[in-house]
């Protein structure tokens, strides 16, 4: 049942004036904001977006208006950890797939949405959940949309108000389109989720638990996207900034 009270913010650190907020399971309390109808601006962060939103003010501006901001990335928890925090990471990927079970789990057959990736992708991504949870409606579409296909998708998510809006467009933009379009849906769970569509729907693996377990899954999407290492060269600059202001 929907109320008027709002979960409570959880307590945050800065990671380079970035905010981030603590706890040790995420999952509940969006759990408990769904429960009571509480829209939330959900952002994974990791180092690459701690050293964009240092160049780009609209990038700072949307993490700090956004109401939990998660340490996806393991630069992110190791800055914390010499800081004195403990905090475990918490992937975005994974945060999204318990929402969506939780969601699925349910009997009240709340329609949730994915948006972004490539044609086709999203729409795979949305049978591969529909597979494991038959009851469960997905609103799919990719992130190539023509402006008249945008101006019906947006009607769409208007009109069905699902709960759980997972928007993978990459960073920064699928951040710039939930601030501009989450009035759609005001009660509704927002995330973006990167190219999370890509492995649900079996395009791409995700990094083996090695990878995982060692904080190296950045190693490892580097080696199924080599195109990707400009992006990449944030990581030494954030970790140099890091040893250097201890």
């Amino acid at each position: 049942m929907v109320t008027n009270f709002a979960e409570p913010s959880l307590p945050t650190a800065s990671v380079f004036g970035v905010k981030v907020h603590l706890s040790d399971n995420y999952g509940h309390w969006l759990e408990n904001c769904l429960q009571r109808g509480q829209g939330v601006h959900v952002v994974t962060l990791n180092s690459e977006m701690v050293m964009l939103a240092e160049k780009e003010p609209a990038v700072q501006e949307v993490i700090q208006g956004a109401e939990l901001v998660i340490p996806d990335g393991a630069g992110v928890t190791i800055y914390l950890k010499l800081e004195g925090i403990e905090q475990s990471r918490c992937p975005g990927i994974e945060l999204a797939e318990a929402m969506v079970r939780h969601i699925g789990e349910g009997k009240d057959n709340q329609p949730i949405a994915f948006y972004g990736g490539a044609p086709g992708i999203t729409e795979l991504a949305a049978q591969r959940w529909q597979r494991e949870y038959p009851g469960l409606k997905i609103l799919a579409n990719h992130g190539f949309l023509t402006e008249s296909e945008q101006d019906a998708w947006q009607q769409t998510l208007a009109r069905e108000r699902p709960c759980l809006i997972l928007v993978g467009l990459g960073v920064p933009r699928q951040e710039y389109w939930i601030r501009d379009h989450r009035h759609l849906c005001p009660q509704g769970i927002w995330i973006g989720v990167g190219g999370s569509f890509d492995v649900w729907s079996g395009t791409k693996q995700r990094a083996p638990e090695f990878f995982c377990r060692y904080n190296l899954e950045w190693f490892y999407r580097l080696y199924q996207e080599p195109w990707r290492w400009r992006r990449m060269l944030a990581l030494p600059k954030f970790f140099f900034r890091t040893l250097v202001s201890r």
